[in-house]
């Protein structure tokens, strides 16, 4: 047996009280153990079934119904009862729990002592039959068992869990053990995911990787995160979208594309905002905006599908019916229904500007009629749309990629679906005329010079890429978080990210 280190001395600086003493206490069981010849950290262990596969194989079993059958199952241990000669004990594994049966006068007293000494939060092995109790409690009868992890600090009050949202989030893997909405919630995350490769897969698209360095930070409005490459002595940002990259693969020929990865932004941090978030996109050639809605609407309820059964969701408090056709209506109609304003690109500047003024809306003087329609909308509108709304149409001026409207020259072919308040996705008919994106590109570059942070850089190879031929292009980008927050009901962006971005932690010293 190799040399062990020597017991830590020092106590961890968030410890206090109690929880000081019972970590000491578990620490003098790990020496103990290992001065008894036993490694409370062993290698490995082999099991045979997991808690979930015995659920299904057993569950018919009557109540004092044995079995003959040895299983060898593994999970850390969550609740204990000792009752004299016999204990009572629950673990649970990546896929269930099963209640551990341990019988005095089946182990013998030496195991039964040994098992006894096991504290809340341990892994544990343990070995034995299947069997009912009269209870009816699907249970393991064991034969023996062995330490796989020494929890050396105590698990928060199971009625009670983390009370502190804060510490939640920062301590994710506690959450986890001690939160089920919490494992609910990811299992929905999963399912979400994994329900929208899936129906795009079978329709033909092509999931691809395009990169997350890069030299422009294009294909969105956000203010990007800077750094330096070493080796090419240029700078970078991390990107803020996969947009021009993905409509490039459309330029060669890949007609149906899509990726599902990370973007970042360095902004602000909310209940609907973080700063590093999952963002889907897909472009899609010889279709439109139009085209987009009515898939945005079959992914949709192909992940509600899958992961919750139903299309009726209560989402922070409110009854939200996801059946489709979604509604669609134009941001013009939507101001006028919501303010009783008719806004749109063409009113003088004048005008809009004394509009945001009796609105109280801050604003830029380079910013045009058409932005100060979009800052309208946010202001008057947008928070009152419950239902999933398609707000269709947007003004040139605030979208630099999509194309110009074939029939409204000052708006363009785009819309962003509202749920609840919340933006859910953006999608475009493509702006494919290599002249118009130049003088685009032109007007954002002096967007940027005049102090908007957020204003897109110039793209030449884009432009490049573009005067090859975009065929008439569809697209849209949905953020996964968003879309997990709606389908299982929760307010903050924070509850849906395993590890959200938080302040760094004060300790006391």
């Amino acid at each position: 047996m190799t040399d062990q280190p020597e017991t830590p001395a020092f106590v961890p600086a968030d410890l206090e009280g109690a929880a000081v003493a019972e970590r000491a206490k578990r620490i003098e069981k790990v020496v103990q153990a290992r001065g008894a010849g036993t490694e409370p950290y062993p290698v490995g262990f082999e099991r045979s079934s997991t808690c979930a596969e015995l659920r299904a194989r057993f569950d018919h079993l009557e109540p004092g119904e044995e079995t003959t059958e040895v299983v060898r199952v593994a999970g850390r241990l969550l609740l204990f009862r000792d009752q004299g000669k016999l204990c009572f004990a629950t673990i649970r594994d990546g896929t269930d729990s099963i209640q551990l049966f341990v019988s005095r006068s089946v182990v013998g007293d030496e195991t039964f002592a040994a098992f006894g000494d096991v504290d809340l939060g341990d892994w544990l092995g343990a070995e034995g039959v299947v069997m009912k109790t009269r209870k009816g409690e699907l249970s393991i009868k064991l034969s023996a068992f062995e330490s796989l992890a020494k929890s050396l600090r105590p698990m928060p009050d199971k009625w009670h869990g983390l009370a502190d949202v804060d510490t939640r989030f920062r301590q994710r893997y506690v959450d986890l053990i001690a939160n089920d909405d919490a494992r609910r919630v990811f299992e929905i995350r999963h399912g979400a995911v994994w329900a929208i490769r899936s129906y795009l897969h079978d329709r033909g698209y092509i999931e691809v990787e395009t990169p997350v360095l890069q030299p422009i930070a294009g294909g969105a409005t956000a203010r990007p995160f800077l750094t330096h490459h070493n080796a090419l002595d240029m700078e970078f940002a991390l990107r803020i979208a996969p947009e021009l990259y993905l409509k490039r693969l459309i330029v060669g020929g890949l007609e149906k594309v899509f990726e599902i990865g990370r973007v970042f932004r360095n902004e602000g941090v909310s209940t609907r905002h973080n700063p590093e978030f999952t963002m889907f996109e897909l472009y899609e050639a010889f279709t439109d905006y139009h085209g987009m809605a009515d898939l945005t609407e079959q992914l949709i309820v192909a992940a509600a599908q899958a992961t919750i059964g139903t299309l009726q969701i209560d989402w922070d408090g409110r009854a939200i019916d996801i059946t489709p056709p979604f509604r669609r209506a134009t941001m013009r109609d939507l101001i006028i229904e919501h303010s009783d304003l008719d806004v749109h690109p063409g009113v003088p500047l004048a005008e809009m500007q004394a509009h945001c003024d009796a609105l109280e809306i801050p604003y830029q003087p380079t910013w045009g009629s058409g932005k100060l329609m979009l800052e309208i909308y946010e202001k008057t509108t947008e928070h009152a749309i419950i239902e999933p709304t398609f707000v269709m149409d947007y003004p040139r001026e605030v979208s630099p990629f999509a194309r110009m409207h074939r029939s409204v020259p000052d708006l363009t072919e785009r819309w962003e679906l509202i749920v609840n308040g919340r933006e859910l996705a953006n999608a475009f008919s493509e702006l494919n005329d290599p002249i118009d994106q130049q003088r685009r590109f032109e007007h954002q570059a002096r967007m940027k010079q005049l102090g908007d942070d957020e204003a897109q850089g110039m793209d030449d190879d884009y432009v490049r890429a573009l005067e090859y031929g975009l065929p008439p292009t569809g697209g849209v980008g949905m953020g996964i978080d968003r879309l997990v927050m709606l389908l299982a009901g929760v307010p903050s962006v924070r509850e849906v990210i395993l590890f959200p971005h938080l302040r760094p932690e004060a300790l006391p010293r």
